[in-house]
């Protein structure tokens, strides 16, 4: 009789995990892909010299995550195919100037900047899709100088320090979907 009390309550006690699994749990599509490569973006922004670090910040995110190995395409299981589709500068806060009317204008001091990409996963050997979505990297920055001079302000060096972030958030989107499913 104790044996089968230890026995109901050791049954009862393993029940509790069963919906538990260790190691890496990868979407439906992505099961039998074991390496990844990951080649330079495509561009059609007209910034300069994203291709390669949306790819790096990508490639390192990957590694850290661990679910699949890094490798070149000839040794890939899959290939991620992306494109850098778009690049936003929103404003997101303003200020306005001292002895200002209240007819004058906010001048913004602080942006949102959304960066944009396409990701497919293709199969190396029969180039059927295995992924495609659409992935929103956000950064955001303030303008050096705005409260001092309008004039000495400039906005598209403090952008371009922002990409690097945007494309880090974009990437930790990428892998959590590649390796998770979401």
């Amino acid at each position: 009789m104790r044996v089968l009390g230890f026995l109901g309550a050791l049954l009862l006690c393993f029940s509790g995990c069963a919906g538990y699994h260790i190691g890496p749990v990868k979407p439906a599509a992505m099961s039998q892909v074991r390496t990844i490569a990951v080649p330079s973006f495509k561009n059609s922004t007209l910034e300069p010299r994203l291709e390669v670090l949306v790819a790096n910040a990508l490639i390192r995110q990957l590694q850290q995550d661990g679910t699949y190995k890094i490798t070149s395409e000839r040794d890939a299981d899959a290939i991620v195919e992306g494109s850098i589709e778009r690049i936003e500068r929103l404003p997101a806060r303003g200020v306005r100037k001292e002895n200002s009317t209240p007819a004058d204008f906010y001048q913004t001091s602080e942006f949102t900047l959304n960066l944009v990409l396409n990701v497919k996963v293709v199969e190396k050997n029969s180039g059927k899709p295995l992924s495609s979505r659409n992935f929103s990297g956000q950064s955001s920055f303030f303008v050096s100088g705005a409260n001092v001079n309008t004039r000495t302000a400039n906005v598209n060096r403090d952008e371009r320090q922002a990409i690097p972030q945007a494309a880090e958030h974009a990437a930790i989107q990428i892998t959590s979907y590649l390796s998770e499913g979401w």
